[in-house]
Formats: structure tokens, C-alpha cells, sequence
């Protein structure tokens, strides 16, 4: 069963989604907040799976409770996914950097969140198309950064390989086709590079790769 904390200062939105996650067998809606502070407090009572968390709300915003949920080491399990009306760039990288797994806008398709929420708790990172545009074309625009390309160095090969396919959104299954290696061992990689890197999630892992300039946006040609 998939835990959920909804915070959102909208009653209406609230309600609209929590019906279409009921609706859903596999899916628990075990708390709502009505702003940041309170979303940080339910997370704490309830330590569910996934917060989906609204980035404009009141007391604090959603990228603030973001990074207290993400500081507080007893919800190091938890994902959070940032749903809003903004698709502004300057939002995508603030949640990113505050540890957020996934970043969805809320004209996002009914079927789309579900498989969202479904790819997060896997421990998938989780961008909608529009999002992963305008993270591409903001990383055009910046040079590498010398502090994440010396984290680069500290993973081997095979480890920095398995990161760049996972920076152009292969899967685990993807890369370990791409590689011929077993899902198990692409997962390892994945896992060892995180620890690595100091990465809290597949997000933050795919952010330090274009950061680092292992990844050159200009060249995102799927490699299957």
C-alpha cells in the first residue's frame, strides 16, 4: 500500500485528488495539510511513503517543508513530489536542490499522477515532459560546476556510465539492456553512486550529472 500525505491549501484540490487516489486499491491518503508547517508536522506523525506537497502555500511553502521533511532523518524514506500551477524554472531547481523526487504540474493528466506517484515510491526519479524540457534548457545556459564534476571523480567507470544513461531517463531495466548487466547490478551502481555523490534520491543524482558536465544537454539522444 502507497502512503500519502496531501498538503495543499486548497480544500478543493485536496478533495479532487484524494478521490482519485482512493479510488485507487493500492493507493492511502493518510493525512492533508493545509500549509507547509503542517504538512512538516503530519510527516512526522504519519511517516508516509509520499508527500505530494503544493509549492505556494502559507506559514511555509512547499519547497521549505521540502527540505525540513528532507533534513529530518527519520522520513528518510519518504519522497516528496512537488504538484503545481508553476512551471517556472526557478521553482524546479529550488525543489530539486531542497531534495524533492519528483516535480509535476497540476494540468497533469489523471493517469499520469498515478503512474507518478507508482514510479517515486519505486525509488524512480519523476519529471513530467514539460519540466524535463525546461530543466534541459536551463542547464544549456550553465557552465559546469567545478564542485560536482570533482564528485564525478569519485566514481568509477561502470558507475559514471550508469549515471549519464540514467541522466537521459533510462530506467534501471533500461540501462541494465543498454549495459548488459542484470537490473540487479544497474541497481547497485545507481545505489553506490548515490552514496557516493551524497544524492538523496535518482533527482538529485541526475542533477549533479548535468551539473558536473558528465551530461551535455546538447547531445540527449536516447541510447537504447
Amino acid at each position: 500500500m502507497i502512503r500519502i500525505l496531501l498538503a495543499d491549501d486548497q480544500a478543493l484540490i485536496r478533495s479532487g485528488i484524494r478521490a482519485l487516489l482512493e479510488a485507487e486499491d493500492d493507493i492511502e491518503v493518510v493525512a492533508e495539510a493545509t500549509d507547509g508547517a503542517q504538512a512538516v508536522a503530519l510527516a512526522r506523525v504519519h511517516r508516509p511513503d509520499i508527500a505530494l506537497v503544493d509549492i505556494q502555500m502559507p506559514v511555509l511553502d512547499g519547497i521549505e517543508a521540502t527540505r525540513q521533511i528532507v533534513a529530518d532523518e527519520r522520513l528518510a524514506s519518504l519522497h516528496v513530489v512537488i504538484l503545481t500551477n508553476y512551471g517556472l524554472d526557478e521553482y524546479i531547481f529550488r525543489a530539486l536542490r531542497a531534495g524533492a523526487s519528483g516535480f509535476l504540474l497540476k494540468d497533469t493528466q489523471p493517469a499520469e499522477l498515478l503512474r507518478a506517484l507508482r514510479v517515486v515510491v519505486s525509488g524512480e526519479a519523476l519529471l513530467s515532459p514539460a519540466v524535463t524540457r525546461r530543466l534541459i534548457s536551463e542547464f544549456v545556459a550553465r557552465p559546469p560546476d567545478a564542485i560536482a564534476a570533482t564528485g564525478m571523480e569519485s566514481l568509477t567507470n561502470r558507475e559514471r556510465e550508469v549515471v549519464a544513461l540514467a541522466a537521459h531517463g533510462l530506467s534501471n531495466d533500461e540501462i541494465a539492456e543498454s549495459m548488459v548487466l542484470s537490473p540487479t547490478t544497474a541497481k547497485t551502481h545507481i545505489s553506490r553512486a548515490m552514496t557516493k555523490l551524497g544524492a538523496r534520491d535518482r533527482a538529485q543524482l541526475v542533477v549533479f550529472a548535468y551539473q558536473s558536465g558528465l551530461v551535455s544537454p546538447r547531445d540527449l539522444a536516447p541510447r537504447r
